[in-house]
């Protein structure tokens, strides 16, 4: 059972950093507002739903996998050692990103048809980089612990 949570993991970890990947670079090439304004609101929900999934998809099998191997009792421990350092290094990212996610999302359904504020505008894009960025260095993270296993 572990491989497949091993499978869904990597296939969510892809649709997840290859979306924003994919977002990111959509939002540099489309530099005009008119393009934006025809792209986003139809590609947006979609997207961001789809993401949504991809992140419950994998919480649910990260915790599933740091169960099955024994780091679960450990995980809030005094143990340090390279895989419970890379691991609760790997668990604090995340948890930023899914704050930054969670930001994003509010303010672009609250704004899918209207003008962002300047403070929504910086809020929606600052975080939609730092999820980009933090998604590069959990998969660091997630490399590191993968040769350790």
């Amino acid at each position: 059972m572990s491989a497949w949570f091993l499978h869904l993991h990597l296939i969510a970890a892809i649709s997840w950093i290859g979306g924003a990947i994919f977002m990111f670079i959509l939002g540099v090439s489309l530099r005009d507002k008119e393009g934006q304004n025809e792209v986003y609101p139809r590609i947006g929900p979609i997207y961001g739903y789809f993401e949504v999934v991809a992140l419950i998809i994998l919480l649910i099998t990260g915790y599933l996998m740091i169960d099955q191997n024994g780091l679960l009792t450990i995980l809030f421990s005094d143990i340090s050692n390279e895989v419970m350092d890379a691991l609760r290094m790997k668990l604090y990212i995340v948890a930023v990103i899914i704050l930054m996610t969670a930001i994003h999302m509010t303010i672009s359904l609250m704004t899918i048809y209207k003008e962002k504020t300047l403070i929504q505008k910086l809020l929606s894009r600052g975080s939609s980089m730092g999820i980009l960025l933090l998604n590069l260095w959990v998969l660091h993270y997630a490399m590191v612990l993968r040769d350790i296993l």
